[in-house]
């Protein structure tokens, strides 16, 4: 398993990024949001997190009937919705993301911390910075990258299984160095890792403690989770 501290490099220049973040400004084009406030994206649109984190989830209305019934429609009143929300991931500092419409689902963004700043541009706009526009289509190549690995791994068919691949492709991409460790800078909740990988919060709570007996994962006081790097091997999870 190959782990990389992300806190001390940024994949672009330093400059270009400031000059970004200094158009943006000026043209009215950054926010500042709280945590767990939602960013209001729309598609054809590149969002750039210059602090802060972003989590991302999609929607999707699950339509229930209170009875067996034939040919029921919408209007029905025999027939309820229900919203299902599942995690999708994090976009850290420095890293862009954009949405995708889709007729039964939807994408939204979230402010996962506090002060988590915004700055959102059209695809136009790149043509100002040719350079950062190649930057831009390599990390949403390495996030799509990342996406099949992540659906590789939910596809394993034991709930733990799932659970410690989902926790290792998430703190291999954000996790920080702490004593021979690497915890996620981010907490979440176990009703977040269940959307995920498609469990309950109560499987996911127990698989967790189970984890943590066994020495392979560890929470810290602010409950932020942590993988031991000498036990655990992406190629070959032992559980």
């Amino acid at each position: 398993m190959q782990f990389s501290d992300h806190s001390s490099e940024e994949s672009h220049p330093i400059l270009t990024w400031k000059s970004i973040m200094d158009w943006a400004q000026t043209h009215y084009r950054d926010r500042i949001f709280r945590k767990d406030e939602q960013i209001p994206v729309r598609p054809q649109l590149i969002y750039l997190v210059n602090q802060g984190a972003i989590r991302l989830v999609s929607e999707t209305q699950m339509h229930q009937e209170d009875h067996c019934l034939d040919n029921i429609t919408e209007s029905d009143p025999g027939l309820t919705e229900e919203v299902e929300t599942a995690f999708l991931g994090f976009v850290g500092v420095g890293k862009p993301f954009e949405v995708l419409s889709h007729h039964s689902f939807s994408f939204h963004a979230y402010a996962h911390v506090d002060y988590t700043q915004v700055a959102w541009l059209y695809w136009q706009d790149l043509e100002n910075w040719p350079d950062f526009r190649q930057e831009i289509y390599n990390a949403f190549r390495d996030q799509h990258q990342r996406k099949l690995l992540w659906l590789s791994a939910l596809g394993q068919r034991r709930t733990i299984d799932r659970l410690t691949s989902f926790l290792t492709l998430l703190i291999e991409e954000y996790g920080r160095e702490n004593d021979q460790q690497y915890c996620l800078p981010y907490t979440l909740t176990h009703a977040q890792i269940g959307s995920a990988i498609g469990s309950t919060r109560v499987t996911v709570t127990r698989l967790m403690g189970k984890l943590r007996r066994q020495g392979i994962i560890s929470v810290k006081n602010d409950n932020s989770i942590c993988i031991n790097t000498l036990l655990i091997d992406r190629n070959n999870l032992k559980l």
